[in-house]
C-alpha cells in the first residue's frame, strides 16, 4: 500500500485557519469527516486527545503527527495540514509546528495500512523532504513529493552498507505504535549509518514486533538503547549496558544515545526474574515518575470509590442529614441503604485501594497485598488518608527490599516467591510497622489537625480557602491540583468538610470562567475556542477542571493567572460563607446537600467564575479572523 492511497487531495489543507493546538486537531478531524473517513468524529477526537495526554505528538523540527488507532475510523487515512505562520503545538523543541499529519488508523485485522503510516513517519525525518512540503503550491505537488520519496527509499534499501565492528542494538516503542516508534527507529538508523556504526532496531508497533532482536544479536552487542514509552521485554538484556529513555529522545537525540552506547556509558541491566508479560503496559513519561507516579497510581484507582461512594452519601442527605440513622426521627430506609453502600462499603475501601495501588506501582503485583493490608489497618486504626499514603509507600519499598534479599535463592524456589515469600513477609513487616510505629502518631496528627482547623478564626479560614482554591487552578489536574484535592479528601475523612468545599469551588471555576469569557468576549477567542467554551460549561459544572487545559496551553501567560485569581476568590468566599461539603466529588449535582446555604455556595462559584472571565477577557488580545468565521 502506498502513502498516497491514504493521503488524497480531499484530505489536504494547504492553509490551516487554526491558531491553537486544539483548533488544529478540530480542523483536521473535520477534513477527515468530510472525506468520509470516520465513523464517529467525537470518539475519534477523544482517542486523539488521549494520545496527546500521554505525550505531545509535536516532535519538533516544525512537525506534528497527531494519531490514533480506534474503531471510530471507518477507513484508514491521513489528513495533511500546513500553517505558514506556525502554531504552538507544545512541541518537544519548543518551536511552532508548520506541517501536520493526522493519522487515522482503525482496529482491523489487516495491518497493511499501519506499515504505510509508519513509513510516512520515517520520511519526515528528512529535512529536504520537509522543505518540499513547505514550498509545495498545490495538493498535487504534495502527493508528487511523497511518491518521489517512496521511490527514493526503495532504491536506498537495495544498496549494501559497510559498517565498523561496533554493534549497537535498539528497541523503540510508543503507546499507539504508529508514528513515534518508527520515527525513533529511523532517526537512530540514519545517525548510525552516518557514524559508521552497525545498529539493529526492533520496533514494537501496532502491527507487532518487527526486526526482533535475537539472543545472538544481544550476546554480540556493545550496548542496547531502549527508547520506549511502554513496557518492552527487558529480561533478555540481563548483563548488558542498557540506556533507557522516552521514545522522543530516540527522535531528538539519536547521536547522543549512540555515542553513550559506544562508550558503554550506561548501567548494566540486572534481571528482576520477571517477564514483561507480568505487568501491564506503562507509560514512561519524563517528569511523571518516582513519588508522583506512584501517588497518582493510588489516587486514580481510588477515585471511582471516592466519586461513586461520595455521591451516594450525598444523595442520602436529601432525606435528611441524619436520615440514615435508625434512631433519628428523620430516618428513611433508602437513606440508610445509600449511606451503607456509599459510606460503609465504597468509602471503607478507599484507603486500602489507595495504599494497595501505590505499593503495586512501586513493587509490581507482589506489593499489592501488603499495601492493601497496611491501608486497611490505617483506615480502621484512625490513621486515615495520611496513614494510607504511608502504608502504600512503606509496603512498596519493603517488597522491593524483599526482592533483593530473596534474589540469591536457588532457581528451584523461584515459583514460591510471589505466592508465599513476598505476601507472607510483606504483609507481616508492613503490619508490624503500621501497628507499632505508624498508626498512633498519625492518628494523633490527624486529631490535632482537625482541632486546629476547627479552632481557626475567620481570617485564617479565608486564607486557607484562598490557597486551596488557587492551587486547583495552577496546573488544572497536575500535581498541585491533586495535592489540594487529596488534602480535601483527608479532611472529609477526618470529619472536617469546609476545606473540600473551597477546593471544589476552586476546581469548578477555571472551566466555568473561561466558558463565560468566550461568551462575553467573543472577539478575543477563535471559533474553535468558542465551541470549546460551550463544552466547558458542562465540564465546569461537573467539577472537571481539566476542561480549561486547552485554553491554558494555548495562552498560559494570560489564562493561568486569570484562572488562579478566580479560583482563589471562590475558595475564600466558600470559607467566608461557612460552607461544608461532605461529598468529595459531584460538582453541581451535590451542591444541594452542602452544609450551609447552597445559594451562597453557588454565589461563591459564580463570583470566582466572573473574575476569571473578566481577567482573561481583559488580558487577551482580539483574534484576527476572516469575516465568515467572525459571522459565525
Amino acid at each position: 500500500m502506498k502513502i498516497t492511497d491514504l493521503l488524497t487531495k480531499n484530505t489536504i489543507l494547504l492553509s490551516l485557519e487554526a491558531q491553537s493546538k486544539e483548533a488544529v486537531i478540530d480542523e483536521l478531524i473535520e477534513k477527515l469527516e468530510s472525506a468520509g473517513k470516520l465513523n464517529d468524529k467525537i470518539e475519534y477526537k477523544k482517542a486523539i486527545l488521549a494520545r496527546e495526554n500521554q505525550s505531545t505528538t509535536g516532535i519538533g523540527e516544525g512537525i506534528a503527527i497527531p494519531h490514533a488507532k480506534t474503531n471510530a475510523v471507518r477507513e484508514p487515512a491521513i489528513a495533511f495540514g500546513r500553517s505558514q505562520a506556525g502554531i504552538d503545538y507544545e512541541s518537544l523543541d519548543g518551536q511552532n509546528a508548520h506541517l501536520f499529519f493526522m493519522i487515522a488508523a482503525y482496529e482491523g485485522a489487516n495491518n497493511d495500512h499501519l506499515a504505510t503510516l509508519s513509513r510516512l513517519s520515517s520520511f519526515l525525518m528528512d529535512a529536504e523532504f520537509r522543505s518540499k512540503l513547505d514550498s509545495a503550491s498545490s495538493a498535487e505537488e504534495i502527493l508528487q513529493a511523497i511518491d518521489a520519496k517512496e521511490k527514493e527509499m526503495e532504491k536506498d534499501d537495495e544498496q549494501p552498507v559497510a559498517f565498523s565492528k561496533q554493534k549497537i542494538l535498539a528497541v523503540t516503542a510508543c503507546p499507539t505504535g504508529i508514528a513515534h516508534t518508527y520515527m525513533a527507529a529511523d532517526a537512530l538508523k540514519a545517525k548510525a549509518k552516518e557514524m559508521d556504526v552497525f545498529i539493529k532496531v526492533e520496533t514494537n508497533g501496532s502491527s507487532g514486533v518487527k526486526n526482533e532482536l535475537t539472543s545472538k544479536d544481544i550476546e554480540e552487542a556493545d550496548a542496547i538503547i531502549v527508547a520506549a514509552d511502554k513496557q518492552v521485554d527487558m529480561e533478555r538484556f540481563n548483563g548488558k549496558h542498557v540506556i533507557q529513555v522516552p521514545v522522543a529522545q530516540g527522535i531528538r537525540k539519536p547521536q547522543e544515545l549512540i555515542q553513550k552506547a559506544l562508550n558503554q556509558d550506561a548501567p548494566i541491566y540486572k534481571s528482576t526474574g520477571k517477564s514483561s508479560s507480568d505487568e501491564d503496559t506503562v507509560t514512561a513519561r519524563p517528569g511523571r515518575s518516582g513519588f508522583y507516579k506512584h501517588l497518582m497510581s493510588g489516587v486514580s484507582n481510588m477515585l471511582p470509590f471516592v466519586v461513586g461512594g461520595g455521591i451516594l452519601i450525598a444523595i442520602s442527605f436529601i432525606f435528611g442529614i441524619k436520615a440514615a440513622d435508625p434512631n433519628d426521627p428523620s430516618y428513611h430506609p433508602i437513606a440508610e441503604a445509600l449511606s451503607t453502600i456509599g459510606g460503609g462499603n465504597a468509602f471503607a475501601l478507599m484507603i486500602p485501594v489507595l495504599a494497595g495501588f501505590i505499593a503495586m506501582s512501586i513493587a509490581d503485583r507482589p506489593g499489592f497485598a501488603p499495601g492493601m493490608v497496611g491501608g486497611f489497618m490505617a483506615a480502621t486504626g484512625g490513621a486515615g488518608f495520611l496513614g494510607g499514603l504511608i502504608a502504600g509507600f512503606l509496603a512498596g519499598y519493603l517488597v522491593v527490599g524483599l526482592k533483593k534479599i530473596f534474589s540469591n535463592l536457588p532457581n528451584s524456589l523461584e515459583g514460591i516467591k510471589p505466592v508465599l515469600l513476598y505476601p507472607l513477609f510483606g504483609i507481616l513487616l508492613t503490619g508490624l510497622i503500621m501497628m507499632f510505629v505508624v498508626i498512633e502518631p498519625v492518628k494523633a496528627l490527624n486529631d490535632g489537625l482537625t482541632v486546629w482547623l476547627k479552632g481557626m478564626g475567620t481570617g485564617n479560614l479565608v486564607l486557607l480557602g484562598l490557597i486551596l482554591g488557587g492551587m486547583m487552578a495552577v496546573d488544572m489536574g497536575g500535581p498541585i491540583n491533586k495535592a489540594a484535592f487529596t488534602f480535601g479528601i483527608a479532611m472529609i475523612d477526618a470529619g472536617n468538610f469546609a476545606p473540600h468545599a473551597a477546593i471544589m469551588a476552586g476546581g469548578m471555576v477555571p472551566p466555568l470562567g473561561l466558558a463565560l469569557s468566550t461568551t462575553i468576549f467573543k472577539r478575543k477567542y477563535t471559533k474553535a475556542e468558542r465551541e470549546a467554551g460551550k463544552t466547558n460549561y458542562i465540564m465546569g459544572a461537573s467539577f472537571i477542571t481539566e476542561g480549561a487545559i486547552p485554553f491554558a496551553a494555548a495562552d498560559p501567560g494570560r489564562v493561568i493567572p486569570a484562572a488562579i485569581a478566580g479560583s482563589a476568590i471562590a475558595g475564600a468566599l466558600s470559607m467566608v460563607f461557612g460552607i461544608g461539603l461532605p461529598a468529595p466529588h459531584g460538582g453541581a449535582f451535590v451542591i444541594p446537600i452542602v452544609n450551609g446555604n447552597p445559594l451562597l455556595y453557588v454565589l461563591a462559584i459564580l463570583i470566582g467564575s466572573i473574575v476569571t472571565a473578566l481577567i482573561a477577557g481583559g488580558l487577551k488580545k482580539e483574534v484576527q479572523e476572516d469575516k465568515k468565521e467572525r459571522a459565525a
